[in-house]
């Protein structure tokens, strides 16, 4: 079992790490249910047909979501809510998100805001949620005019992490984790990055466990300095590599059409060519991108094409621009990253005519 820290003063967490984490996850339960705090899970339905034992071992207050994107709403924000009140939740409860990335982003906004605020730990199922979401605090759901813009900061309690999970998890959902994986290489682990070009990870590679601590440990390292994003330059924005481009697709596409991850991966693709343009690259660095999103199933170019315009005003939406500026992550080598807002419109047109088919 390995353990880190994320560092945050008094909001400060553990996330643990390996085969029995599940079983920590059921102490941290039995301990507050000793102190009479209530406890509730929230899940999806796929997750509950998979693991109903464990999710009923934990407690018989359960919420099941419809599984997918369409789950991150105001109406299932509300339903979970008005369950929680039904639970006799209250604020010295605590909510345990058990699923992927949309079950703890709804479950940790729920917690953020039910009687203004109560405790909430993840027990994150797939690989995109271990190596990102289910770490950092982010919590949120979508709306019309683009993803994640309705949300809240809110640190969860402890993460656990269970390797165990990854050997029911589909290969698309695998892959759509490989993406954040990916992402994290390029920001600043070229050792990483050179490690899934050599052979293409599996859910039953044994270098998993060591993948999802480095990528765990990069973002930690981030989050600690920089929780709220609020950095002028660089800080916690960097870990959005890719999502400026992945977003758009995923709202433009309907969200559902593409897994979180699999937008991501073209966005990574997308964000290496605009990085070429500006002459911060070179072409080889651009080939070996696509090459890896590529070797781990990934799309490097949209199914059916979608209007450049169309994607573009999509991007403007997104949650990290600022003053009237759009905010994108691009790359100065394999391993190195920055934000930059002087980009004008016309490249970003370009840039998303690439990935028409």
């Amino acid at each position: 079992m390995t353990n880190l820290k994320v560092e945050l003063s008094e909001r400060s967490y553990d996330i643990k790490i390996g085969p029995e984490a599940f079983l920590l996850a059921e102490k941290a339960v039995r301990k507050l249910e000793k102190q009479n705090r209530p406890v509730a899970v929230i899940t999806d339905a796929n997750i509950y047909s998979l693991f109903k034992d464990k999710v009923q071992a934990l407690t018989k207050n359960v919420i099941v979501l419809k599984a997918g994107e369409k789950s991150k709403c105001f109406s299932a924000l509300a339903q979970t809510c008005s369950a929680l009140a039904d639970f006799g939740m209250d604020r010295s409860g605590a909510v345990f998100a058990f699923g992927g990335g949309v079950v703890g982003d709804l479950a940790g906004f729920a917690a953020s805001c039910f009687m203004r605020g109560v405790d909430f730990f993840q027990i994150p199922t797939t690989l995109l949620a271990m190596v990102d979401s289910s770490v950092g605090g982010k919590t949120g759901i979508n709306i019309e005019q683009g993803k994640n813009l309705v949300g809240a900061f809110h640190q969860p309690k402890g993460v656990f992490i269970d390797t165990d999970f990854l050997k029911t998890l589909p290969k698309r959902e695998f892959a759509a984790g490989m993406a954040e994986v990916i992402k994290y290489a390029l920001l600043c682990d070229e050792k990483l990055f050179c490690l899934l070009e050599k052979n293409a990870l599996t859910r039953e590679s044994p270098e998993m466990a060591k993948v999802i601590k480095a990528c765990c440990a990069i973002k930690a390292g981030v989050v600690s300095a920089d929780e709220r994003e609020t950095a002028k330059e660089n800080g916690r924005a960097l870990l959005n590599l890719g999502h400026t481009f992945g977003h758009a697709v995923e709202k433009c596409a309907g969200y559902g059409e593409y897994l979180h991850g699999e937008a991501v991966g073209l966005g990574l693709v997308l964000a290496a060519r605009m990085s070429e343009s500006l002459g911060l690259v070179d072409s080889e660095c651009v080939s070996r991108t696509e090459n890896i999103v590529r070797m781990y199933g990934l799309p490097v170019s949209l199914r059916s094409p979608i209007k450049p315009d169309k994607l573009v005003a999509a991007s403007l939406h997104d949650k990290k621009n600022a003053a009237g500026k759009s905010k994108f992550i691009l790359l100065n080598k394999i391993g190195g990253a920055f934000t930059r807002t002087d980009i004008e419109k016309s490249l970003v047109r370009e840039i998303f005519k690439t990935a028409q088919k």
